[in-house]
């Protein structure tokens, strides 16, 4: 726990209407109740001020780690936290915290919690709790506000965080009662960790902090109208077992819905089970082991041929925990065009939003993967199996004449792609790999062999940079024993990298590998492709071709983290591994690579999937691995 307590905000101010108290009650659920420590704890009545119920309704849901910065708004709950077990990494600003408490949440499967200050420090927070609601993190935001009786005065450092933030959170609520705190914290992290998970903000009065209350627990919670649906309706579970029966070109169209609930063990069951082929989106990446047969690779904008095809061939849509993103469906319209849809979500606004679905089922595919593989085994059993041989001898054919690889550059500089598939070998799938976004993240999704769930951490929905570093900092206190990369473009890199100073007070030894095209890689492929060329504002480097702006190996060092640099492709598996060897203090390497390197395939923005494009010449992807 940090104990070095600095004010550096203060005050804050919100309009929103207090925490409805109109509707009954009930007592905290059974999934609410597996929050906290003990489902039969229970805790007399006693005398406490907000700020110190804060502290314990935290330790009663079971809190760890919290990531956060302090400031005026926010330091009366400090102050308690201060003799609290649980860990507080003091991060360097507040978007970090954001962004470590979903890597945490992301690897362990529990609620992350960032706290902040009101004002910018709450503001500061925005970016990752809208980059958890696109890509359904369990989030709890706890941010510090103005006394009630100045809300809404343009007060100092005010602002109407509930406001803010109400389109993209699945509640948010604003404190200024104490003796509201235990029953709305109880209330945050069922909603935030229950049905489709993501992010929920509490912003709490700093009257409410300091003012007397009367702690218990647990408390009672007011939730009316929120009834998650888990358990799939029968009839739609045998429907969608006799299109499955009946399909020639099944494909399974896996989502980050399915690690979420974590249901890969149900998942390749369901896929041994029916023979089908199975595609892992962006976010589920490690929902399938990438090596397994059946597993044709990742669909959407730089997916596989071979994955993107057979969705487009399908006869039939096996959806799990996906939504149909734009970036895997292209053009709607021409999307799968002769394929039915099952489409399984925990979320029923997400059926049939963006393609209408032949047979809906509404629930946790934590419990509609088996439900569906009982189903289905009962209608093979009636009905006999389909004959997928045709179906597999294309999809074969596709894998084998459109392998992933890449083109080596031609100014002698390193591939990216290469230097990225070797941090996947050496590393092996035992490692956590966070990417950034742009290009990096794209390899890092193609060349990097994925074989359980919670190993793939990027932003997907959102697509932030600066996500990377942070992130792979609340990955890396979630699992400390496992080896945690943060792959990210100097782009994304420069950021958020102040976070290396947390990582190094708090013996947080992340890796960081840098993949270094001296430009913001993803926007120069557009304009090399698209635009002739015209580099406008894509290039990090403009007029200082001979110096290094920043010199990523000075700044690690300034940081007290160890600097390395990587120029050559024959030293690259060799500074990985002087990488892998230090596990003291975090490592950055600077991976010195070419900016002409593409990500491929590619399908353009604006056209169907079936105008996916390919490079030639292509160093096939695991040709090296060992």
């Amino acid at each position: 726990m940090a104990n070095t307590h600095q004010p550096a905000k203060s005050g804050g101010a919100t309009v929103a209407a207090t925490v409805s108290e109109k509707a009954a009650v009930t007592k905290l659920s059974p999934v609410a109740s597996s929050l906290v420590q003990g489902p039969n704890r229970v805790i007399a009545p006693v005398q406490m001020i907000g700020s110190q119920a804060i502290v314990r309704s935290l330790e009663e849901l079971g809190v760890d780690d919290i990531f956060g910065l302090p400031g005026g708004a926010i330091l009366p709950t400090y102050d308690p936290l201060m003799a609290s077990e649980m860990n507080h990494v003091l991060v360097r600003h507040e978007q970090g915290a954001g962004h470590a408490a979903e890597g945490y949440a992301m690897v362990t499967g529990r609620v992350g919690v960032c706290i902040a200050t009101s004002g910018p420090g709450a503001t500061n927070l925005v970016t990752a709790i809208m980059d958890a609601h696109m890509d359904s993190v369990p989030l709890v935001a706890i941010t510090g506000q103005v006394a009630s009786g100045v809300i809404g005065t343009d007060a100092f450092q005010e602002a109407d965080i509930v406001g803010i933030t109400m389109p993209i959170t699945k509640h948010s609520y604003l404190v200024t009662d104490p003796n509201d705190i235990p029953r709305v914290l109880a209330e945050a992290f069922h909603l935030a960790s229950t049905g489709r998970p993501g992010p929920v903000l509490v912003d709490i009065a700093k009257d409410a902090q300091q003012g007397p209350m009367t702690f218990s627990w647990p408390p009672t919670i007011d939730l009316p109208g929120y009834h998650p649906v888990f358990r799939g309706h029968s009839k739609q579970l045998r429907e969608a077992a006799r299109l499955i029966a009946s399909s020639k070109k099944p494909v399974l169209y896996v989502g980050g819905g399915v690690i979420k609930g974590h249901a890969s063990a149900e998942l390749l069951d369901l896929a041994e089970l029916t023979n089908a082929p199975v595609v892992t989106t962006l976010m589920a990446r490690g929902a399938f082991p990438d090596s397994h047969q059946q597993h044709v690779g990742m669909p959407g904008m730089h997916g596989a041929v071979s994955a993107v095809t057979a969705l487009q061939q399908a006869d039939l849509l096996i959806t799990l925990g996906a939504r149909f993103d734009d970036r895997v469906t292209g053009i709607l319209a021409s999307f799968a065009p002769g394929a039915k849809v099952i489409h399984a979500d925990i979320d029923p606004a997400e059926i049939s939003k963006n393609r209408t679905a032949d047979v809906p089922i509404v629930g946790s595919v934590k419990e509609i993967i088996p439900d569906l593989s009982e189903a289905v085994r009962a209608e093979f059993a009636e009905a006999g199996s389909p004959d997928l041989t045709e179906w597999w001898a294309f999809l074969n054919n596709l894998r084998e004449t459109y392998p992933l690889g890449w083109t080596e550059p031609d100014d002698g500089l390193t591939s990216p792609q290469k230097v990225i598939q070797r941090i996947g070998a050496l590393t092996g799938p035992e490692g956590v790999y966070v990417a950034g976004v742009g290009q990096h993240q794209m390899w890092a999704a193609q060349f990097i062999n994925y074989e359980r769930p919670h190993s793939w951490l990027n932003s997907g929905g959102a697509g932030t940079m600066g996500y990377s570093v942070p992130a792979a900092m609340g990955a890396k206190v979630g699992n400390p024993d496992r080896v945690v990369w943060a792959i990210d473009g100097d782009g994304c890199f420069q950021m958020t990298n102040q976070e290396l100073a947390t990582c190094r007070i708090n013996n947080i030894p992340i890796k960081v590998a840098v993949i270094n095209n001296s430009s913001l890689g993803m926007v120069r492929q557009w304009q090399t492709l698209f635009y002739e060329g015209r580099y406008s504002n894509t290039d990090l480097n403009t007029g200082h071709a001979t110096i290094r702006v920043p010199d990523f190996v000075k700044l690690a060092e300034a940081y007290d983290c160890v600097g390395l640099r990587c120029e050559r492709e024959e030293d690259i598996d060799a500074t990985i591994q002087k990488a892998l060897e230090i596990n003291d203090r975090p490592v950055v390497i600077d991976f010195v690579v070419s900016p002409n390197s593409m990500v491929w395939p590619m399908v353009p923005s604006g056209v169907s999937n079936d105008q996916i494009q390919v490079a030639r010449n292509l160093t096939p992807q695991w040709e090296e691995e060992d």
